[in-house]
């Protein structure tokens, strides 16, 4: 047998699923495949409904719900995330495709499947190359937006299915809802009544029969309307299309479109699918990791996600991501290993070979009503309502993001990133930076407590103190700058500027310059800059920049105690002399030429 804990680190990063697999017992292996059972159970509907999305055949939900759901779960690092079709992930593949190919045809899969193994190679190209914490940078509020956005999106996609309507299949949002108000005297009455048969047993079922899976309990509704009226006017005069049968069989190999134009075609929506769908994987692994007191490893999880699609792109699979449904399910069901998910994949076949014949009677009314429910559900109405009442410049980029995804999904996601980081940048650029004055009270005190300079402290005519609060990079540069000089704009005697750099987190090249250049320029003019309470980070960039000799080592001090002290024996004798606030315990001893204050002077 062999030692895993004698293996060497690089093992454990080719094959992750070694560090779990030794707490594989007999009796996680039984919490697992009652997990793995639920799971399938679940998936098999909402598999078919996000192909039904993507503009795939039905088959292909279920293929992707197969070898992404194995391989993701052997390569990530979460014990819980169940990779698959999304919603999000399935209106982009439509999205993206379907103007450059008709859906369902050859072209069309042949080109999904490219854009698959691209998105699979990009991530696992961030994988490789540690950049898992660049999903951080992907704010909720934009993941809100498009999501609500898609929603509607997937909602209006399936108005002509519910209605019975000929609406074009490339119309966008707007043209859709002008189309529908056009059309809306042309609905067929009997596929509107098995779509709001559907839609209305989904309901109740997801409210009352929690214990059962709302999207089967719709489908065999809105199927045994179909059926009887189909049975009793005829499939002619009711105009109720059905879903087809499904092909029951394991995923079969398939190859992607590897021509030069379909790769240049599917390059940037497939960066946008990879972006996406990481954002999703790793923000649903962490969710439930919070509940299980696990570790997430975002770098692992890219990796496991890219060859999760990459090796779906060769078992007809389209792009997959992390799903909450059946991730949460599976933790809430005791899944104790990803064993479950992988079994889950296994259990899905299984059950595909039972009813796969069943889905001739699934009407493609019931089909858009399920999708109507989905939409609503991904839909955030709390924190979006949150968003609306208190929060300003998240409001902007929540209503930039879902507009934007409404005019045009693949690039809205990214212009509500952009803005959000733009927002950041924005609040890093202006870091807080308030004067202080030694308090009154207590003022021998060897502690030197600061407070803001607008209580009523006196504040000392030849030396301004100002604490900065966050970075001081490239980007926010000209903010201090600028507060630097106003102290000297605003009062000429004060030509000492001692700065506490406690709260200072971070500091680059630009931040040292503008250090030294403070440095140089309070010096000609008779005084000082003087920086206090040093971060390793900073004094470490000092040095490497150069500037530290700039500035002057004896400039830089660890404690408010010794700056002062040392500050004020450089302060002008005649300004102290004449003096009246004498905010420092040293001012009420000597002045700062060291002569002892005259009993009239003080």
């Amino acid at each position: 047998m062999i030692n895993l804990k004698a293996c060497p680190l690089w093992i454990f990063r080719l094959l992750p699923f070694l560090r779990w697999w030794p707490n594989v017992t007999q009796q996680t292996v039984k919490s697992d495949v009652i997990a793995a059972l639920t799971g399938a159970m679940i998936v098999l509907p909402q598999a078919v409904a996000f192909a039904t999305i993507a503009g795939l055949p039905p088959e292909y939900g279920l293929y992707a719900a197969m070898v992404p759901a194995i391989v993701g779960a052997l390569w990530g690092s979460s014990w819980h995330l169940v990779s698959g079709p999304t919603t999000a992930i399935s209106i982009v593949v439509f999205a993206s495709i379907s103007p450059l190919a008709e859906p369902g045809s050859a072209q069309f899969i042949g080109m999904v499947l490219t854009l698959t193994l691209l998105a699979g190679l990009i991530q696992l190209a961030m994988g490789l190359a540690r950049l898992g914490a660049l999903v951080n940078f992907i704010s909720h509020t934009v993941i809100i937006g498009f999501t609500a956005g898609a929603a509607i999106l997937i909602a209006s996609s399936q108005i002509k299915n519910f209605f019975g309507l000929d609406i074009s299949r490339d119309a966008h949002f707007h043209e859709v809802l002008i189309q529908f108000g056009t059309h809306i005297m042309d609905t067929q009455p009997w596929v509107l009544t098995v779509g709001a048969v559907t839609l209305i047993s989904g309901m109740l079922a997801k409210r009352y029969l929690a214990r059962l899976p709302y999207m089967i309990v719709a489908m065999v509704a809105g199927s045994l309307v179909a059926a009887f009226l189909n049975y009793e006017l005829g499939a002619e005069q009711t105009g109720i299309r059905t879903v087809g049968a499904l092909v029951a069989s394991f995923p079969p190999l398939s190859l992607p479109d590897f021509s030069l134009t379909a790769i240049k075609q599917t390059l940037f929506p497939a960066t946008i699918i990879a972006i996406l769908a990481l954002t999703e994987a790793v923000a649903i692994a962490r969710s439930v990791a919070v509940k299980s007191d696990q570790r997430i490893d975002s770098n692992q999880e890219f990796v496991g996600q890219g060859l999760s699609n990459i090796a779906g792109s060769f078992f007809s699979s389209y792009a997959s991501s992390g799903s909450f449904n059946r991730s949460g399910v599976n933790y809430a069901s005791g899944a104790k290993t990803p064993l479950a998910a992988a079994m889950s994949a296994v259990f899905l076949l299984l059950i595909v070979l039972l009813v796969a014949p069943l889905a001739a009677y699934l009407p493609v009314a019931s089909m858009a009503a399920i999708l109507f429910i989905v939409a609503w559900s991904l839909i955030d109405f709390h924190h979006i309502g949150e968003i609306l009442k208190r929060h300003n410049r998240e409001r902007i980029v929540l209503a930039i993001t879902f507009f934007g995804t409404l005019i045009d999904l693949e690039k809205g996601i990214f212009l509500g990133i952009l803005v959000s980081l733009m927002f950041y940048l924005y609040r890093t650029s202006q870091p807080s930076i308030r004067e202080l004055v030694p308090s009154f009270i207590n003022r021998d005190n060897p502690q030197r407590k600061l407070v803001p300079v607008d209580t009523d402290a006196p504040a000392c005519p030849q030396m301004a103190i100002l604490r900065v609060e966050g970075s001081i990079f490239f980007g926010a540069v000209e903010h201090v700058q600028q507060h630097f000089r106003n102290v000297d704009e605003s009062d000429p005697n004060k030509k000492h500027l001692m700065l506490a750099a406690r709260a200072i987190g971070f500091i680059d090249l630009a931040g040292a310059e503008l250090f030294a250049k403070e440095a140089v320029r309070r010096r000609k003019m008779g005084g000082g800059l003087y920086i206090v309470g040093v971060q390793p980070d900073l004094c470490e960039m000092l040095k490497r920049s150069g500037q530290v000799d700039t500035v002057g080592e004896d400039n830089i001090f660890r404690h408010k105690g010794e700056a002062i002290k040392a500050i004020y024996s450089r302060m002008n004798n005649d300004i102290c002399e004449s003096c009246t606030a004498r905010v420092f315990h040293e001012c009420h001893r000597n002045l700062p030429n060291g002569r002892p204050r005259s009993a009239t002077s003080s």
